[in-house]
């Protein structure tokens, strides 16, 4: 995860805003994601709220395999099974989306194949990150917004709420450890691009943090831009 990475990609300048959550699991991503979606549309903006895997017909598919497949996947596999549903829900989802001018929240992208497969499964997360590069034709988020919390706290949240885990919340403490410290280290190489928050916050402090960062970037001269050129 070197600066030269960090810097490849393309951003959604002069179109609609590409909005990522990321954070291990039981961070509270998902919450946060569908709360600045209701946000934005309350507001009048025009949104779209998706996810990674399982935001197309192909990638619910996917997402069943990869995430509850009672069988051993490898981890090159799996992380080429995230990549293949990138790959089709950017082109069928998200660019159509961003062209329109609309406003993307999506839950989880390209820096968790980076945070799981490429660093929890112990894969090279260059290779990894740039394996999902070439499959979105180099699009990158314009703010990612990074739900951090320790994992053990993450852990209990996930056990109380009493549900069948999938393969990636079954791993061990080690392996969640290592995905929480890669997601830190990319955000750390990606100052401008991440938004990193305090999972353990209250839901409601952290969504009106979270609307409050948006509404702000939406306001900024570049993006107003944007979002006014797709009629928003």
């Amino acid at each position: 995860m070197t600066d030269a990475t960090a810097e490849a990609g393309e951003r959604t300048t002069g179109r609609g805003l590409f909005i990522t959550f990321e954070g291990g699991d039981g961070s509270g991503k998902s919450t946060q994601a569908s709360l600045l979606y209701e946000h934005l549309v309350e507001s009048g903006r025009a949104a779209l709220h998706t996810r990674e895997p399982g935001g197309t017909d192909v990638g619910h598919e996917i997402r069943e395999l990869v995430l509850h497949h009672r069988g051993d996947i490898v981890p090159r596999a799996e992380a080429l099974l995230y990549a293949a549903d990138r790959a089709h829900h950017i082109a069928t989802v998200v660019r159509p989306a961003l062209e329109a001018g609309t406003i993307v929240v999506q839950d989880r992208y390209l820096d968790s194949s980076v945070a799981y497969q490429g660093v929890g499964r112990e894969l090279d997360a260059v290779e990894v990150r740039e394996l999902s590069l070439w499959a979105t034709q180099n699009l990158l988020p314009d703010l990612t917004v990074l739900l951090d919390i320790d994992e053990a706290d993450a852990r209990g949240r996930l056990d109380a709420a009493n549900k069948r885990f999938d393969r990636l919340e079954a791993q061990g403490a080690d392996f969640h450890a290592r995905v929480r410290t890669a997601f830190l280290a990319l955000a750390e190489v990606e100052k401008d691009r991440f938004f990193v928050v305090d999972g353990s916050e209250p839901v409601e402090v952290l969504a009106a943090r979270i609307s409050a960062h948006v509404d702000a970037l939406i306001a900024s001269p570049a993006a107003a831009h944007a979002v006014d050129s797709g009629s928003l």
